[in-house]
């Protein structure tokens, strides 16, 4: 038996997600429905692989094409779309002893190298590994990596326990605003966000990146689509308000026993209330009372960032960024779209 490809349809929605479900590779990033309302909203055509061992479906690699300054392009995920990481799945990965796993997927990735480079004639390809794919296939396939990282918070210790192990400087914070709220319970205020505040809290990011002289790339309309799909079973927003107006919010995704911090967290235009510590320990006491056992946020490569997240006391993920071209003449020009144009454009999170 060999491996073999084919695109996927609108029939194949069900073989789809349960591929992604199966695996420990699978995020919600993978699922057919974030994937079609991606491709709506996005510059890109879709092209949704499956990969079959024979005749037995062994896993999916969503991709996305697209002319970046005339160049053809292959990315996983698309750009501008706030998704932190793509690529391939395999199915019930877990399942498979270690030297399968690694001949499952070289097999899986020589056929999607062919598609890509061969049928699609992509001249640069990005896709950004999730953790918990092995970056050597991609190494061994020609690809140049280089690390990414991420924090993550262990749940299953305990509330109390994730609490104490915060910086003072956090609990002192967290603490002087729950002084606050005893002295006058009106004056702040934490709610589940609705629509309508998502629709608000767009506007303040995009205010925060206006005075940084940016744009965002991800789309309002985008963002409500993904909303109306996913809220309330596996979107949450938190939302800090002072006398009314909001100081500042974070949209949080729910998948399996992982929650999240997706967008939002901006720093604060009243530096007196601690709205990203309230927003990260409301956050994570929720994800604890919902029997939630990982806290994940993204983006833990600048060092500004890192250092303001790493008060919670996160453990560090590390995955990767794999990139492949086919002249140094093609990477040139991408490189020079990422630094005149993408630079200026700001994402909601860091992909480093």
């Amino acid at each position: 038996m060999g491996f073999n490809l084919r695109i996927a349809d609108k029939n194949d929605e069900q073989l789809w997600d349960s591929i992604v479900h199966s695996s420990i590779q699978g995020t919600i990033f993978h699922t057919w429905k974030w994937l079609k309302i991606t491709e709506k909203h996005t510059k890109g055509t879709f092209y949704p692989l499956i990969c079959y061992n024979g005749t037995v479906p062994i896993g999916i690699y969503p991709i996305f094409y697209q002319k970046v300054l005339g160049i053809p392009c292959v990315f996983s995920p698309p750009p501008a779309t706030a998704i932190p990481y793509l690529g391939p799945v395999i199915a019930n990965f877990d399942s498979y002893k270690h030297s399968k796993q690694v001949s499952i997927f070289k097999g899986f990735q020589q056929v999607a190298d062919d598609f890509i480079f061969s049928k699609l004639k992509s001249k640069y390809t990005m896709i950004l590994l999730g953790p918990s794919v092995d970056p050597r296939i991609l190494s061994w396939s020609g690809y140049k990596l280089d690390p990414l990282f991420d924090y993550y918070i262990d749940l299953n210790k305990g509330c109390d326990q994730v609490w104490q192990d915060f910086d003072k400087d956090a609990r002192v914070h967290i603490k002087k605003f729950e002084h606050i709220i005893e002295k006058d319970p009106n004056s702040i205020e934490i709610i589940d966000g609705t629509r309508n505040d998502l629709s608000e809290l767009y506007e303040l990011l995009v205010k925060r990146y206006g005075e940084q002289k940016r744009k965002v790339t991800e789309s309002q309309e985008f963002l409500m689509h993904i909303f109306d799909e996913f809220y309330p079973d596996n979107i949450k927003i938190f939302i800090v308000k002072h006398e009314g107006k909001m100081v500042n919010g974070v949209i949080i995704i729910k998948y399996l026993k992982t929650i999240s911090f997706w967008i939002g967290a901006v720093k604060p235009e009243i530096k007196e209330i601690p709205s990203n510590e309230i927003n990260h320990w409301e956050g994570i006491k929720w994800a604890c009372e919902n029997n939630f056992s990982v806290f994940e946020e993204y983006g833990a490569g600048i060092e500004r960032l890192a250092r303001s997240k790493s008060k919670y006391n996160p453990k560090l993920k590390v995955r990767f960024k794999a990139v492949r071209y086919s002249s140094i003449i093609y990477l040139w020009a991408t490189k020079v779209y990422q630094s005149i144009i993408r630079n200026r454009w700001g994402n909601f999170f860091s992909s480093k």
